[in-house]
């Protein structure tokens, strides 16, 4: 009887153990904001997959989710002013410069860093932060800045469905999402 009781028992924890891990294998249903990410010089990997006179590496890159306007009004609601946000949706946008950088400005170390910023209507502080592998800005952490500086705010022609950033021919970062455009100004060093 004991004996019975073993393999039934063992019967049961090998199936728990085989459901637990099928379950585990199974795919995540498709993010409503997906992941993107951002090169300077932009197009940098199409660039060096076609030999055309790219660097051996980027000066930097912004990976970032890329929520969707779906009709809601954006700024002032739901991004709201005065607010820290992430600068996306999900995981924290971050950015890793490969090389020293001056941005709006201000000397960046080459190094990875979070980037939130709080908008307002007219302009934003946009803020570097050393706190990686956070979610939203739900932890973020003031002191861990490494630079706050503020961006103005411009109105684009036509609103942008996608939140979307990207480094234009001349290494401005771009940010863009309904009828707001920010441009900061990216210069990278020679070293």
């Amino acid at each position: 009887m004991i004996v019975v009781m073993y393999r039934v028992f063992l019967i049961i924890s090998l199936l728990a153990t085989v459901s637990q891990a099928r379950a585990q294998l199974a795919p995540t249903e498709p993010d409503k904001s997906p992941m993107d990410v951002s090169y300077a010089p932009n197009g940098y990997p199409v660039l060096k997959f076609q030999d055309k006179k790219a660097p051996a590496r980027p000066n930097a890159r912004v990976l970032y989710s890329r929520p969707q306007k779906r009709g809601r009004a954006i700024f002032g609601s739901e991004v709201k002013y005065n607010e820290v946000w992430r600068l996306g949706a999900n995981e924290s946008t971050e950015i890793e410069f490969f090389v020293n950088a001056t941005m709006a400005g201000k000397k960046i170390p080459k190094g990875r860093y979070t980037m939130y910023c709080i908008p307002g209507p007219q302009s934003w502080t946009l803020i570097l932060n050393k706190d990686l592998n956070s979610w939203g800005a739900f932890s973020y952490k003031a002191d861990q800045d490494v630079l706050r500086v503020p961006v103005p705010v411009a109105k684009n022609d036509q609103p942008v469905e996608y939140f979307t950033m990207y480094f234009d021919s001349s290494n401005n970062l771009l940010i863009l999402w309904d009828d707001v455009k920010v441009s900061v100004p990216v210069v990278f060093s020679a070293k």
